[in-house]
């Protein structure tokens, strides 16, 4: 399974940006998908999740009103929409699979996904 994120780039605080992750490979499996974000220094933290169906969702508090997780799974994508961007959301954002349908819980730690992405450079400038 590969996962190919895009989508990032620069904007200015209070746009918008949409990234994508496509992912590849053994896509007849069930994945969860998520969104983490890192700076330097940091941890990786997470940012959103959604379920196999895109029935359920979950964000962090940061971001919840400002961004939306979705996927197409006719074109084996998932989505994050960023609106309302702060300086603060700058950060490489990395896309995740996880098997399972998430039917029960959506994990928020990214040591429960199993494939990752190459990270995409998002930069809010103030």
């Amino acid at each position: 399974v590969q996962l190919q994120a895009s989508g990032g780039g620069l904007v200015e605080a209070g746009g918008s940006l949409r990234l994508s992750c496509e992912v590849s490979g053994r896509t007849s499996s069930s994945y969860i998908m998520g969104w983490f974000r890192q700076t330097p220094g940091k941890d990786r933290e997470f940012v959103a999740t959604i379920n196999a169906y895109g029935t359920r969702t979950s964000y962090t508090d940061s971001v919840k009103g400002r961004f939306t997780i979705s996927r197409d799974n006719s074109k084996n994508t998932a989505y994050l929409q960023m609106n309302s961007l702060k300086p603060e959301d700058t950060a490489v954002y990395s896309c995740a699979a996880r098997y399972g349908s998430g039917a029960v819980t959506l994990p928020a730690t990214q040591d429960r996904y199993d494939f990752w992405g190459q990270g995409t450079q998002v930069t809010v400038s103030s």
